[in-house]
């Protein structure tokens, strides 16, 4: 079906929010989108895209301007807490044909894909607080006591969102046992690698996001922002973990921490809404796929739209199509975080013996179109 006539709100302005502006803007429906936050967001630390991100990129025209301003990332490495080489991944290899990976700031991502979609209406500031099946319709009453009847409301609006918590009953995120600190420190090696070291239950990864930034990402226990957490990865991790700390004691404003989530629903939809992105699918970060599935979310729901007679039958369609993906996801994130809780001696075997095979089965399905 077009969708001329249909009115379309997207809750939302991150990356699956605009990414879904982007797929639609040729489908003729008339869309709103409404963020939360009270302006473009500057801050955030770092972002990895993988292959299948990247090809989403450039299905919906914004590859170019987003790889011009990231690093490509040509090799992962995986080593134990004390630096020892557990293997290496060639994933320019692993994901040609595909897409480059790819990291860069997370400001920057969110600057290119704002002006990706133009002059798309964002009401920055606002967020439903109220959502009402009238018929074939919802209607949705802001903050700021206005109102207005859509079509369809995707919630595009992450881990926390509002419209699920409005639609689903007030079904929240759950947490994972993992509390994590990011933040970017300077760039000391000139190597497009992406670098992990396995500590028991903890990672500390590095990523180079542009010439002169590292984002640095460590993942703790569950008790939230210890005090003595900086001493303990400092000794617990060989360089550049330490190295990587000091930069902490002059631009703290980089610092971003809090609990890894996620989130599993039996059904991503609610009459004419619907959640996509870590609204609906959230997992732990050791797959980095938060934005690829935000990003093949939108282009699938452009696609269902398109191929269906009604809306209804569009949002049936999305979910049966994206289900064995994002379950997929999910489970290769459960196997991971087992993995890193084994005795460090038993870990550190199999992963020289099999963590190259397990890494590109971990992937595999995601290979092809989704």
């Amino acid at each position: 079906m077009r969708g001329d006539g249909v009115r379309v709100l997207i809750v939302g302005g991150g990356v699956a929010g605009l990414a879904t502006v982007a797929a639609l803007r040729d489908w003729g429906a008339t869309v709103d989108v409404v963020e939360r936050a009270p302006g473009p967001d500057d801050s955030g630390t770092g972002i990895y895209l993988t292959g299948n991100a990247t090809r989403m990129l450039d299905v919906l025209g914004l590859r170019e301007p987003i790889l011009d301003v990231a690093v490509e990332i040509t090799r992962q490495r995986s080593a134990n807490q004390r630096g020892r080489r557990l293997f290496d991944i060639d994933v320019a290899a692993l994901w040609q044909g595909v897409g480059p990976c790819a990291s860069l700031p997370r400001a920057q991502l969110h600057r290119a894909l704002l002006a990706g979609v133009g002059d798309a209406p964002i009401r920055w500031g606002r967020q439903p607080v109220a959502l009402a099946e009238e018929g074939a319709v919802i209607a949705v009453e802001f903050d700021d006591d206005s109102t207005a009847r859509y079509d369809l409301v995707i919630g595009a609006d992450g881990v926390n969102s509002t419209v699920r918590r409005l639609a689903f009953n007030g079904r929240t995120a759950r947490d994972l046992g993992q509390y994590a600190y990011r933040w970017v420190a300077p760039r000391i090696d000139d190597e497009p690698v992406w670098s992990v070291q396995l500590g028991r239950g903890r990672q500390f990864l590095t990523i180079p996001i542009s010439d002169e930034q590292t984002y640095c990402y460590y993942n703790d226990g569950p008790v939230a922002d210890r005090p003595g957490w900086r001493d303990e990865l400092g000794a617990t991790f060989t360089e550049p973990a330490a190295m990587m700390l000091k930069a902490l004691d002059y631009v703290t404003s980089t610092l971003h921490a809090g609990p890894n989530q996620e989130v599993v629903l039996d059904s991503w939809s609610r009459g004419p809404v619907l959640l996509i992105g870590d609204a609906a699918h959230a997992t732990s970060p050791n797959m980095a796929q938060g934005a690829a599935m935000a990003l093949e979310d939108a282009v699938v729901l452009a696609d269902s739209l398109a191929a269906a007679g009604n809306i209804a039958e569009a949002l049936h369609g999305y979910e049966m199509r994206r289900r064995p993906r994002t379950d997929w996801v999910l489970s290769q994130t459960h196997r991971r975080d087992k993995a890193t809780g084994l005795p460090p001696a038993l870990r550190d075997l199999v992963l020289r013996r099999l963590g190259e095979q397990m890494f590109r089965s971990n992937y595999g399905p995601l290979f092809t179109q989704p």
